[in-house]
């Protein structure tokens, strides 16, 4: 009976007990819960630029250079780094300014336009990713500095050349050496600085150990640098593509030419060929482009040295570069030769 009694004691008291918890859990604000720790953010992925198996930046494959944006900021560009809407403006401009499926102008426009847009490089459309005005980072204004005066020796060798550009065109040449250097096939764009052009922008470069070629679509030749700091040639030897040397600043591709040829060379905005010095860099800042920079100084030319930068961008591996087959004039001088001295007989003379 007695354990009866303490049993019913006990199962009352539990009970009691129990209640008084859920009166109390009601009135008592419950503890705020701990919210859990962020996670942390990824980490930024840094790229890399890949290395040859002998240690060099690899700067290997097939590049192109076209852009619309212009070497000097057009008149009227006051920024150098346009805005969204402003840059989107300006591409349209510049496309519509170089387009060759234009038909207006005049009755001369088929003529002057013979290459439709087929024929052209349809990249060299679109301004740089950037948004910049010119070509050009230094100056500042994105314009190349004023020129000096030309010495009497210029002067005379300019005037020869315009006489003979001028005879070329009017159909009267008096000799080979009336004919530009690119209509004679020696050299065309694959001469320093490398600029775009309408069409054939791609450039191939090859590495070896020591050693950087770079190969132009444009025309047949090829650049073969060596990188071991080897001294330039003599001043009296000269070449059509100046004499190239090269070496590593980290991982830009440094190269300094000089020594152009000075017979029938029309160096890079006249130039003299005597104290002109180009330097470029090749630098690889993504996995599908390159940053080209080149500096120019000339101080009988430029009042100081200038630079420009000009994206290159990796081409689709499956797209093939050509041979560019220069050659027709080199056949057809003898006709402009003999048209001009048959014309001369007629007493032509313009």
């Amino acid at each position: 009976m007695k354990y009866r009694m303490w049993l019913s004691i006990a199962v009352l008291a539990a009970g009691i007990a129990a209640f008084s918890l859920s009166a109390a859990g009601q009135t008592t604000k419950p503890a705020t819960p701990t919210k859990p720790a962020p996670k942390a953010a990824p980490a930024a992925r840094t790229w890399t630029a890949p290395k040859t198996p002998w240690g060099d930046p690899d700067l290997q494959g097939v590049w192109n250079d076209a852009t619309s944006t212009p070497l000097q900021r057009p008149n009227g560009k006051d920024k150098d780094i346009l805005s969204d809407d402003e840059a989107a403006e300006f591409a349209q401009q510049l496309e519509y300014q170089l387009s060759r499926d234009r038909r207006d102008g005049g009755p001369d426009v088929d003529v002057n336009r013979a290459y439709n847009e087929h024929w052209m490089d349809s990249r060299r459309l679109k301004i740089t990713e950037d948004r910049r005005t010119s070509l050009i980072v230094d100056p500042p204004d994105g314009r190349i500095p004023p020129t000096v005066p030309l010495s009497p020796e210029r002067e005379k060798a300019r005037a020869a050349r315009n006489g003979a550009n001028a005879r070329f065109n009017a159909g009267l040449p008096e000799n080979y050496r009336d004919f530009s250097l690119p209509v004679r096939c020696i050299i065309r764009t694959d001469s320093p600085p490398y600029l775009p052009t309408i069409y054939n922008n791609d450039f191939q470069i090859f590495q070896s150990p020591g050693y950087v070629v770079i190969a132009p679509e444009m025309i047949h030749t090829a650049r073969i640098i060596p990188l071991d700091r080897r001294p330039h040639l003599g001043k009296n030897l000269r070449q059509w593509l100046g004499d190239t040397r090269g070496y590593w600043e980290g991982n830009t591709l440094v190269i300094e030419t000089t020594n152009f040829r000075t017979d029938d060379g029309v160096i890079f905005q006249n130039a003299n060929p005597e104290t002109y010095r180009i330097i470029e860099r090749f630098t690889r800042v993504g996995p599908t482009s390159i940053n080209y920079e080149f500096t120019v100084s000339d101080p009988t030319t430029w009042t100081k040295p200038w630079t420009a930068r000009i994206p290159w961008n990796r081409i689709d591996p499956q797209e093939q570069m050509y041979e560019y087959g220069c050659h027709e004039d080199n056949y057809d001088e003898i006709h402009f030769l003999s048209g001009a001295r048959s014309r001369e007989k007629r007493g032509e003379t313009k």
